[in-house]
């Protein structure tokens, strides 16, 4: 519930979970020591308290992530004891100020915590609450010796939830882990897609296509060997026209669904900054709008499931969606 608690915390997923959510979604990158942990990206300078403690001044660096320089803090260059001495602060300063008072109020969790999480919040419940892991730049982190399929799996198998019907779905921006993904867990595969850009690991291999390319039908039949959905940004299924309004549906839900895919779009959030032009409300990039229209177009556009950073706004657009059939 990053839009009302700070990112992959303890206190989001739970409040998540109160509200009515069916899965929570941890991003898992890899410390030094081979530890899967949750943040949003693997470079922590903007979502802990990292650069304020003078132990780990010399730590900063600037690496090649995805091809991209990036400088800060790598949660590869710390052990699991390193970081969990860090606190986490909110991502979206200036579009979430109602979460500043929480900074430096939570520790970073581990993947093995997030299903924790889960499935106490399972007890007595008719259905599981799930987990929907991401795995962030994989090729990235097999290029220094940290597979993060090899550490999923294992976490998985540990946790003896790698089998088929277990509440467990993964999803990679990238296409070759999946596909190697494939033949060690039977859980549900989704094949993230962008509206720009490229899978790093095609462009790691010089393969030319790109994700307008995934979403062609041919290439969704060969998505559909190795994954079972897609989730595309949400703007790959509603086009947005030049003045940023949702304008018509792209054709991507019904290309996907002929080759038996589910699709789960991203991502959903309340604030005027993130919605189309004709559902703002009044010129405050932070204010609330009317999201509620959002998801509603979305629903009829037939996706298959949502992510979203507000919860009971998803959960009851979803009920009046349904109550409107």
């Amino acid at each position: 519930m990053p839009g009302e608690r700070l990112e992959h915390t303890r206190p989001s997923y739970l409040l998540a979970i109160e509200q009515g959510c069916d899965y929570i979604e941890p991003d898992v990158v890899s410390t030094r020591d081979g530890v899967l942990v949750v943040r949003h990206e693997n470079e922590i300078g903007g979502t802990t308290d990292v650069a304020s403690r003078p132990v780990f001044a010399d730590r900063k660096t600037t690496k090649f992530v995805d091809g991209v320089p990036l400088t800060g803090w790598f949660t590869e260059d710390f052990t699991l004891e390193e970081l969990k001495t860090l606190r986490t602060k909110e991502r979206l300063p200036q579009l979430r100020p109602q979460n500043l008072p929480l900074d430096g109020t939570q520790k970073i969790l581990t993947f093995d915590e997030v299903l924790n999480i889960a499935e106490e919040a399972s007890e007595g419940r008719d259905e599981p609450i799930g987990v929907y892991v991401e795995t962030k730049h994989p090729t990235y982190f097999a290029g220094i010796g940290l597979d993060l399929n090899d550490l999923l799996v294992a976490t998985l198998e540990r946790r003896r939830v790698n089998h088929e019907g277990a509440p467990i779905i993964i999803q990679s921006m990238e296409t070759g882990n999946l596909r190697a993904l494939r033949d060690r867990t039977p859980l549900t595969l989704i094949q993230l897609m962008d509206r720009q850009g490229a899978p790093f690991d095609l462009v790691d291999a010089r393969d030319p296509r790109t994700y307008a390319d995934l979403e062609q039908p041919a290439e969704l039949a060969r998505v559909a060997e190795y994954a079972d959905g897609i989730g595309p940004n949400k703007s790959q299924v509603i086009r947005r026209d030049a003045a940023y309004r949702l304008a018509g549906e792209t054709g991507l839900v019904r290309h996907a669904h002929d080759a038996g895919l589910l699709v789960h779009i991203w991502t959903m959030r309340n604030e005027n900054n993130f919605l189309p032009t004709n559902l703002r409300i009044g010129d405050d990039t932070a204010a609330q709008g009317d999201a509620t229209a959002e998801y509603l177009a979305f629903f009829d556009a037939g996706v298959d499931g949502v992510f979203s950073d507000y919860t009971a706004t998803a959960v009851a657009a979803r009920e009046s969606w349904l109550a409107g059939r």
